[in-house]
């Protein structure tokens, strides 16, 4: 009985050891797949891109807030140009209208749109119109960068701001002069790109890197079992057509871009000087240094006296400038900041040094200048 317990109770411990053996291998890994992305979030596949189109058109229905056609010349050759075209002629008249606006039609035509799709418009004011609430763009063709048209946009115009004014005050909230056409594009042209027929295609990552491209590669060529992907440069991936897939390279894509790839990145801290605002990457390392920061703040007050003459004295009022300068130098304060491994211990040895993002955005620029920085500093 005592052997049977022993036993029980040695497996029972084996068992939970175990246990957390898996809990520790599954944490190691979610960490791992944590930092892994699939190859469709960090590459675009060649030829599946969308395409910018543009036009220029005119919004009609305005209460009031449209162009001024005295300082709009072109609203209103656009207007007398469209309203001959429908058999009215304004030639040799005064046109004086403010409810007409002129406006820049802007969209994107989605990869593979057939004839008929229906695509969303932005619609921006070109002259002095105050607001395109409450109205309609007319027929508007929509250009790409080849000149042809791809699609026509119509409909009315919803914004997501407004304006208000008195006599003696006025409002704005938001960009009334900007607005947007849900479904307001109908794709009339399509691009002649067939997909089914190429033998092989690029692959193009969203932040080139050497190492990212090779791992894109590897991971391809394993799941297929044969060396169809090749890295070209840092920022694009060649894949010929494997025979298992002939004449069906959309199942072939659709294989590819689930395959979990973990990205490379170069160390970088990216400072935006204007807001203050410090981005550093995981992989950002700095060797030991001593950094001494001390502040300086020259105080200067007016304080005017003024002297008024006696009573019943033939004198005038007079100012007397007073002015006070006071200089006051922290103590300067110096820190060790030691050689980190991590992103966070290179962070906690900054904040030790008690200063704001500003003078940070300095220390981190000196540091890179002595070479204790590993990692390339990007302004914005």
């Amino acid at each position: 009985m005592r052997h049977l317990r022993e036993n029980l109770s040695r497996w029972l411990k084996r068992l939970t050891f175990t246990a957390a053996a898996v809990a520790v291998w599954a944490g190691a890994a979610m960490t791992s797949a944590e930092a892994a992305s699939r190859i469709k979030d960090i590459a675009d596949f060649e030829g599946i891109r969308e395409n910018q189109l543009i036009g220029y058109g005119l919004v009609v229905g305005l209460n009031g807030t449209g162009d001024s056609l005295n300082n709009s010349p072109f609203t209103q050759q656009s207007l007398q140009a469209m309203l001959e075209r429908l058999g009215v002629n304004t030639r040799n008249s005064a046109l004086n209208t403010n409810t007409v606006a002129a406006v820049m039609v802007t969209a994107n035509l989605p990869p593979f749109s057939t004839q008929g799709t229906r695509i969303d418009v932005n619609v921006s004011s070109l002259g002095d119109s105050s607001s395109l609430q409450g109205g309609t763009l007319l027929v508007t063709p929509l250009v790409g960068a080849d000149g042809e048209v791809y699609a026509i946009a119509q409909g009315s115009v919803a914004i997501g701001g407004f304006s208000a004014q008195g006599d003696a005050a006025s409002v704005v909230r938001g960009v009334p002069t900007a607005g947007r056409i849900a479904n307001g594009g109908l794709v009339e042209r399509e691009l002649e790109f067939k997909l089914a027929s190429l033998t092989s295609l690029r692959l193009a990552l969203r932040n080139p890197d050497l190492t990212t491209a090779r791992r894109v590669a590897l991971s391809i060529n394993e799941l297929i079992g044969l060396p169809t992907a090749e890295p070209l440069d840092p920022g694009t991936v060649r894949l010929d057509l494997p025979r298992q897939y002939d004449g069906n390279i959309v199942d072939l894509l659709t294989d590819i871009e689930q395959l979990i790839v973990e990205p490379d990145l170069a160390a970088r801290v990216v400072i935006d000087e204007n807001s203050g605002i410090i981005v550093m990457g995981q992989d950002v390392k700095v060797s030991m240094v001593a950094v001494a920061q001390g502040n300086l703040t020259v105080t200067i007050a007016e304080t005017p006296q003024v002297t008024q003459p006696l009573p019943f004295a033939n004198g005038q009022t007079a100012i007397t400038p007073r002015t006070d300068v006071g200089v006051n130098e922290d103590g300067t304060k110096l820190a060790i900041v030691p050689e980190t491994v991590t992103l966070k211990q290179l962070v906690d040895g900054l904040n030790a040094l008690g200063i704001g993002p500003r003078d940070m955005i300095s220390i981190l620029q000196a540091i890179k200048a002595s070479g204790a920085l590993q990692a390339e500093i990007e302004v914005l």
